[in-house]
């Protein structure tokens, strides 16, 4: 082949021609070349840990991908198990938040209603809340003033007895009285004046009255998680033989467990017939006619745990309130993953049966005649119970709760 200037003869090629076509090969050879050498999968690569410390080189995916396939595997765990844990500590804190919050609702309520604020509430948001292992709430009437010193000369320590028991053993007892339909009338006077003297009152923002247990049971739930920090609240009658060590060693076994409600669970009849005891208004919501009440705790005395009385806080504008107090704590709790715990220590019968299990060395948290729905003729009564019943006052100040 030869090479001429200008025009082409037979069997030549021109120089342009052979510049173009040389040009127009390079560029096919660049296109077949990016077609050919793609990138590799993002997958491919091995990405560095991000806990990786500075200077460590990564490992390559195509290089031992066992061990990076074990690696990959055991990040994918501790990032489970820290999104678990990261989960259970956001639910701590909005169970705290709801607390405090709840709190600041009572307080509030208790400023809009004129009801006065415990010197206790003040001193303890003021220097931070204490826990305490429980509350106990003991309800009480304006014409139960003999009951109230019955259970003051028994089982319910008195002056510095009762402020070492909050502060070396976390117990707070209180006697839980509303108000009269006429606020400061003189049964209210009278209360004031008894508080006074023993400083063992509970006052809550409620109007006194049989039919209105079901209220009161709410607002002291209410009212006393806003006062008080503590992992579990008892509601007791004022008609109960109570042993307080007993009855914190059972609950300080359940202080780790979530949404416990302990007591003497029962299922009672649901009674329609206008006139008699524990008449039920509302017996057409159960079904027909002689079926039985949902499994409940018996009202003499239960127990239920903070995040429960947190709930009864922030829900008791609408909890319904059956005539029944103890069916009404019991329906609040039907819906909710809540633990209930059939504990027959806290319902024992009076002498002989809480003695001679005493005696056996099985002692009774609570004793009560059935029959009187509490102890007959408790202001009398109680201290012969107290006698032959009580788990002495060695117990109470040893016990390790």
């Amino acid at each position: 082949m030869s090479w001429r200037r200008g025009g082409g003869g037979d069997g030549g090629v021109s120089r342009r021609w052979a510049v173009l076509l040389c040009v127009g090969s390079f560029c096919l050879g660049l296109l077949f070349t990016n077609r050919m050498w793609t990138l590799p999968e993002a997958s491919e690569i091995a990405r560095p840990n991000a806990n990786v410390e500075e200077g460590s080189m990564p490992v390559i995916a195509e290089c031992g991908s066992k061990k990076v396939q074990e690696k990959q595997d055991y990040r994918d765990i501790l990032q489970v198990q820290d999104t678990h844990h990261d989960v259970q500590s956001l639910d701590k804190t909005i169970a705290s938040l709801e607390t405090e919050l709840s709190a600041a609702r009572s307080l509030q309520e208790s400023f809009l209603n004129g009801a006065p604020v415990s010197e206790e509430f003040k001193v303890s948001e003021s220097i931070g809340r204490r826990k305490y292992l429980m509350v106990i709430g003991i309800n009480t009437a304006f014409s139960s003033r003999k009951r109230r010193d019955s259970i003051r000369y028994t089982w319910m320590p008195q002056g510095e007895k009762r402020k070492k028991l909050e502060e070396e053993k976390g117990i707070i007892i209180r006697f839980v009285i509303g108000h009269s339909a006429i606020s400061g009338g003189i049964v209210d006077r009278a209360i004031e004046a008894e508080d006074r003297k023993h400083g063992d009152f509970m006052r809550i923002d409620h109007v006194e009255g049989y039919l209105a247990l079901s209220g009161k049971t709410k607002t002291y739930f209410a009212t006393a998680v806003s006062l008080w920090d503590a992992d579990f609240y008892v509601k007791v009658d004022d008609d109960v033989h109570v042993n307080l060590a007993t009855l914190g060693n059972i609950l300080s076994k359940l202080a780790l467990k979530p949404r416990v409600y302990i007591g003497c669970m029962k299922s009672g009849p649901v009674l329609s017939e206008k006139g008699v005891r524990y008449y039920e208004p509302e017996h057409w919501k159960f079904g027909e006619s002689g079926n039985k009440y949902f499994r409940h705790a018996t009202g003499q005395l239960y127990a239920i745990s903070k995040d429960l009385a947190t709930y009864i806080s922030i829900n008791k504008h609408i909890l319904h309130k059956y005539i029944n107090e103890d069916v009404s704590l019991g329906s609040w709790f039907i819906g909710l993953d809540v633990e209930h715990i059939d504990d027959k220590r806290l319902c024992c019968g009076t002498p002989p049966d809480c003695e001679w299990k005493a005696q056996a060395g099985n002692i009774c948290a609570a004793s009560f005649d059935w029959r009187c729905s509490g102890i007959c003729n408790s202001e009398g009564r109680i201290w012969e119970v107290h006698n032959k019943c009580a788990e002495g006052e060695k117990a109470l100040w040893n016990a390790t709760f």
